[in-house]
């Protein structure tokens, strides 16, 4: 009885050790905001060497399997500008508007710029799991690419309209900072925007705006739930203009 007894208490250690080692350990969110914006630099530049741009300036992930990808560069060679607030813009060579219509992105500025864009916002959070720092969980803020099909004019991300912070009902989501995402605002500063190009024209994306969660929206509550969240913007702006009265 003993010998049983025996048999099935060893059988039943077994069963948790193997267990354990199956589970796959859950992140934590880091309490040190330092550990977060460490996380997000180091998930980002393993992004910009995992990924590329494709002939039309989509952001595709090299593969393993096949080697028609090869010729291309990686984001980290297409000569990224990494700004003092963290955020990263890339230009696409021979995608730029000649010369195009200067962004201006300051939402209070009396000659602030209406936008009208194809575009991927992405979000995804900079997790490490038994010291594999990657960009995970990632999401569609916005793909009027692949699944609108029709440019977007104005996302409340990068321009709130009055009219919402007038009917808002708590102090916070009265404020610019609770829709708007700064970084995107600074990084697309550095572009310039085309004028009236047809809702049908194919994407011939400009580029890519990459902003750290502390370029966006850190830790404070906001409209889209994305606190500690770096996102990721693919676009091409097919129309700016001074921001008519009647779209403020």
């Amino acid at each position: 009885m003993k010998k049983i007894f025996l048999y099935i208490l060893a059988g039943s250690l077994c069963f948790s050790a193997c267990k354990k080692d199956d589970e796959v350990e859950t992140f934590i969110e880091p309490d040190n905001i330092e550990v977060r914006n460490t996380l997000d630099e180091q998930a980002i530049q393993k992004f910009m060497d995992n990924n590329y741009l494709d002939t039309q300036g989509n952001i595709k992930a090299f593969s393993s399997t096949d080697t028609t990808d090869d010729s291309y560069k990686k984001l980290s060679e297409l000569n990224p500008v990494k700004l003092p607030s963290g955020v990263i813009y890339i230009k696409r060579d021979g995608a730029q508007p000649t010369p195009g219509k200067t962004i201006d992105t300051n939402s209070t500025s009396s000659t602030a710029s209406l936008i009208k864009t194809m575009m991927r916002a992405t979000y995804y959070r900079a997790t490490d799991t038994d010291g594999n720092v990657n960009l995970t969980s990632g999401g569609n803020l916005l793909n009027t690419i692949d699944l609108e099909a029709s440019p977007a004019t104005d996302p409340k991300f990068y321009y709130v309209k009055k009219s919402v912070l007038d009917a808002a009902t708590t102090d916070a989501a009265k404020q610019r900072s609770y829709y708007e995402i700064e970084g995107l605002q600074e990084g697309l500063k550095y572009f310039n925007g085309f004028e009236n190009l047809p809702n049908e024209t194919l994407p011939n994306l400009q580029g890519v705006i990459i902003v750290p969660s502390k370029a966006a929206f850190a830790r404070d509550a906001n409209y889209y739930s994305l606190q500690n969240a770096t996102l990721i913007f693919n676009f091409q702006i097919y129309h700016t203009e001074v921001r008519p009265a009647g779209q403020q």
